[in-house]
């Protein structure tokens, strides 16, 4: 079976979707649908398809089987739904949308056509990831304690001066916490289960954009743990992730998707293997150069389709970080009311 691919989408992301699709036996791009003509152009003539412009058409466009989204985050519900309508299957990049209200009718939309419904977030199919998953489950961590997650990230002036939606409200639904740290958002909620509770707070304190640039929260896990996250765009010159996670039993680290540490009183026998140190430092780079994690996202979401199962990160799970970020900002807007100062101390209750 040959599946056919119309990609939604003419920047650096869809780049690598085409990538990633063309990496993978019996797919084809058939489509690409871009606002900017040219690199719609561009896409069809390195990977195939045909440029479109005017979304209808796109749509309309057979033989397609499913829809990868790349647009700006803002439009993803919007451009979903149009897709799931026409009996296309949708994957969305993250986040599944800037609000929540709209993932629920993508996800709602997606149920009532009959099509699968996933959302990119590549970082559960990298191995070392997984394998700290593994270890997690298996309860070799013992009791979870606390998780230190660090997305301390550079990007330039010119990364937002140069998009006409990077940074604003609209069109990214936020700054550093809904671009860059949603990733992170999502691997926490992946790896140690929901939150509970949230104290945050956001800045603006570099970039000149609408949105934040920075972002700390603390999370209070429902099974006890407690997090401390942040995330920036203002840290010069960039760092990779760090993401520390404690248990009554030990802890492990990760740093740029590799577990570099790993000191459990009863280390499994494969644990140092993986704690090796990754020498490549440039963990701040916009562009992504490595699509193998895209590509399992791709070839899980074919097998949904295919076996009519769910994918790895279907409609719900995506809107569980996008839901989490909700929290944080909203934590973020709360009132000192001891202090009398605005986005000072702050929590919020994510049952509400």
């Amino acid at each position: 079976m040959t599946f056919h691919i119309g990609l939604i989408g003419g920047g650096n992301i869809s780049e690598t979707h085409a990538r990633a699709a063309r990496a993978i036996s019996g797919v084809e791009v058939a489509a690409v649908y871009g606002t900017n003509s040219e690199k719609a152009r561009k896409l069809c003539v390195e990977h195939g398809g045909r440029p479109y412009t005017d979304f209808a058409a796109f749509l309309a466009h057979r033989p397609m089987d499913l829809v990868i989204i790349g647009s700006p985050s803002g439009l993803h519900a919007t451009q979903g739904i149009a897709a799931a309508k026409q009996g296309l299957h949708v994957l969305t990049e993250k986040p599944i949308d800037i609000s929540t209200r709209c993932a629920d009718e993508l996800i709602e939309t997606a149920k009532k056509s009959g099509v699968k419904l996933g959302v990119i977030f590549q970082d559960r199919m990298k191995p070392h990831i997984r394998q700290l998953k593994d270890w997690i489950d298996r309860g070799l961590l013992g009791e979870l304690l606390l998780a230190d997650a660090r997305v301390k990230w550079y990007r330039p002036p010119e990364y937002y001066a140069n998009s006409r939606w990077r940074g604003t409200l609209a069109l990214d639904g936020g700054g550093a916490l809904m671009n860059q740290g949603i990733h992170t958002i999502d691997l926490l909620l992946w790896l140690l289960g929901d939150v509970s509770r949230v104290q945050a707070r956001v800045a603006t304190q570099l970039h000149p954009i609408e949105s934040e640039d920075t972002a700390t929260a603390i999370l209070e896990f429902a099974n006890g743990a407690i997090g401390v996250f942040h995330a920036t765009t203002a840290a010069y010159p960039g760092y990779p992730r760090r993401v520390e996670i404690s248990g009554t039993e030990g802890t492990v680290v990760l740093e740029h998707d590799r577990i570099i540490a790993v000191d459990l009183r009863n280390a499994p026998a494969e644990g140092a293997k993986f704690a090796e140190r990754d020498e490549n430092r440039s963990g701040s780079s916009a562009v992504v150069s490595d699509f193998r994690g895209h590509q399992a996202m791709i070839e899980d979401f074919l097998c949904a389709v295919r076996k009519d199962t769910t994918p790895a990160c279907d409609g719900h799970e995506g809107r569980r970080s996008l839901a989490l970020i909700e929290a944080i900002y909203a934590a973020a807007r709360t009132p000192d009311r001891t202090a009398g100062r605005k986005n000072s101390n702050f929590h919020w209750d994510t049952s509400q």
